[in-house]
Formats: C-alpha cells, structure tokens, sequence
C-alpha cells in the first residue's frame, strides 16, 4: 500500500531544530522563557495585535478569554455552529450556556443577520449573551464587519476564534487581531504547529497580562506559594515556544503553498459535475488552512461526498467530511440555536481534502486523478 497521504500533517523548517537545541543547552525547560517572550512578540507583531499571551492550546485561550469576560455559571455566550467542540467546549467549562448561530453561503461562518435576531430573541427573554464567538472556518475570514457592527449595537464583547486562521487577511487585517481578543491553535494539524499549544491575542495589556497570571496557576508575588485566584496550568514551555519561533519564519511560505493545494484542486476539478468550492469574497484571504470541495449528489449522477472519501481511504488518502455543526451534536442537545440550514447542509454534502504544506505535486495529482477517475 502507499505511503499515507495525511489530512494535514505537521511540516518543520530548519530553524526549530536549532531553536529547541538551544532551549537543551541553556537548560531552560520550564514554562517561561526567552522563547516564549520571544514567540510572543512574534505573534503580536506579525497580527498586529498590541499583545500575545502564549498558552497550551487554543482551547485554553478560549477558556481565560471567557473568563476575563466575566462569564459564569447561568450566563450564555453566543457561538458559531459550523465549528470544532473547541469552540464551544469553554463555554460549559464556565456553567454558561452556549446559543449556537448558523452560516452564511458566502464564507460558511456566522450569519449576521441570524446573529442580531438571536440577540433580540435572547433579550426579549431577559437574557443578554455575554461574548459573541465568531469563527473563521477553514481558513475563510468570516464577515468581521457585520458582525462587530451587531456585537458594537448591544455592547456585547467579540472574541475572534482564529485557530485555523493564521495568515489569512479580512480586508487587509490579519485575523485573530479583530474582535475584543482573538485565539490562536497551534496543534499538530495547523498551519504551524508547536505540537500543542495555542495563544491569546488582544489589545488591552491588563487582559493578557491577567491571561499569563491565571495561566501559571494564579500565583501571587510572594516568596511562598499563595493564592487568591483560581488559576490554570495553561502555560506554553520554553521548548515549545522553540517551535513555534522557527515555525514562524516559515508561516509565509506555508501560507503560499496552502492556497497552491486550493489552487491545484479548483484546477483539477472544478469541472466535474456537482462539484463546488468556497471562493474568497472581495477583501478577503485565506490561507486556507484546509481545502473543501461541496458534492451535489444530485449533479454528480449520485456520487457523495462519502463515495469519494471512502475510495480515498481505501488508497491510504485522508479525507474527512466538514465539521459537523454543533447544534446537531448530543452533546449539546437542548442548547438554543438559531439555524437556517445551511450548516447542516455543509456538513451532509462538504469534505476535507489533504492540505497539508509538506504534499508533493505527486500526492496532489494523485488525490484528483481518484477523485476524476470516479467521474469516468
């Protein structure tokens, strides 16, 4: 069988090796360090953000900006649907309630409109969300505008969930740099990989500076080990902030051979029947951490998506269908949504193609000669 042709897999430069060789040599293991100050400013300066707190996943720096928010047991906090659980997990971690929001055609994140008529629905009951948690899926700046101009309207706080947007541009402005605060993902699938880990971004120095003391377990500076907050152990190492260092001097080129898959894949197959993709509106780029394709059984002379991700598997290829939406998940049975639809249309009929930066042009024609030779 051939070798396994993955999703997206992690794909080092030269530099990190190097950089944790150092991180051994100075024996500078723990979670603090000149990496991690150093990763840190990187983050900020390439989003734009006035501040990064980095963090051991994006998941934890959901968590701290939920909690620097205020949120509590009882309150609800408005969420994308179209989603990873991540996304909405932090919120249950609070005793919050998630109310989930459906998509919009044009970029499959928040609709909008579906956002504002949550909020007066919420209101009318007496129950003002307390953050908005727009994503942007895939990649796909989800529209940033709107969205602000609803939160700003109700004077609700946005937290912008950029964890698998690193590198894309919402009319010139990178993303996670956009809302109240925004988050980064840095896990072993994403567009650079500190093997785990995530960050939060933000302008407010207080709140980033809060999110690194929570982070460390809420020590207070005394000489003993006091306590006057409930803390976390949500601190990146210095080892990993090694990583992410070297990561980072290669992100652009990442970013230009992802949006090279997209291409090769709209190219390749753009022409077959029933096969759709998400293009980029106007003002936006996205780095498209993940290249989708649509599947109209109906156009296709009945192949689905499942049809092509399965002859996929059986030639050692990964592939899986879009996020399923988390207003169709058990886990959040009961919970308030506002849909239209579309979410769960994605997911029936949408799937993941490999998009990892290291395929070869070879693994990229293979992918779509099975796909094509499906349609002979």
């Amino acid at each position: 069988m051939r070798e396994k042709i993955w999703l997206s897999s992690p794909h080092m430069g030269t530099k990190e090796r190097e950089f944790v060789t150092d991180v051994f040599d100075s024996n500078w293991i723990a979670p603090l360090g000149p990496y991690v100050d150093g990763f840190e400013k990187d983050l900020a300066t390439f989003t734009g953000a006035g501040h990064a707190a980095v963090l051991s996943s994006g998941t934890a720096a959901l968590h701290l900006a939920l909690i620097l928010l205020g949120v509590e047991k009882g309150d609800e906090v408005i969420c994308q649907s179209m989603t990873f659980s991540a996304s909405a997990n932090p919120i249950v971690y609070q005793g919050a309630t998630p109310v989930f929001i459906d998509s919009e055609e044009d970029t499959w994140n928040m609709d909008p409109q579906l956002l504002e008529t949550a909020i007066q629905d919420r209101l009318s009951k007496g129950r003002k969300p307390k953050a908005i948690i727009p994503v942007h899926l895939y990649g796909m700046p989800a529209k940033m505008d709107e969205i602000l101009a609803v939160a700003a309207k109700y004077d609700i706080p946005v937290i912008e969930d950029a964890a698998e947007a690193l590198g894309s541009l919402y009319k010139g402005r990178p993303c996670g740099a956009l809302g109240r605060m925004g988050i980064l993902s840095f896990n072993g699938n994403k567009i650079i990989t500190t093997s785990g880990g995530g960050a939060l971004l933000g302008n407010e120095e207080d709140l980033i500076k809060m999110a690194r003391f929570l982070a460390c377990q809420a020590r207070d500076p005394a000489p003993h080990y006091q306590h006057s907050h409930i803390g976390f152990n949500y601190r990146m190492s210095n080892i990993c902030a090694g990583i992410g260092r070297g990561q980072m001097l290669v992100l652009p080129a990442r970013i230009a051979q992802r949006r090279a898959n997209y291409a090769h894949y709209v190219e390749q197959l753009a022409a077959l029947p029933g096969v759709g993709f998400l293009p980029e509106p106007e003002g936006s780029s996205s780095n498209r951490w993940l290249s989708t394709i649509l599947v109209d059984p109906v156009l296709s002379r009945g192949i689905t998506r499942e049809t092509i991700r399965l002859a996929l598997e059986k030639e050692n290829i990964e592939a899986r269908p879009l996020w399923k939406p988390m207003h169709l998940q058990p886990v959040f049975a009961g919970a308030p949504a506002y849909v239209n639809g579309t979410a769960a249309r994605l997911f029936d009929t949408g799937l993941c193609l490999p998009s990892g930066s290291n395929l070869s042009i070879q693994d990229l024609q293979d992918v779509t000669d099975l796909i094509n030779n499906l349609w002979d």
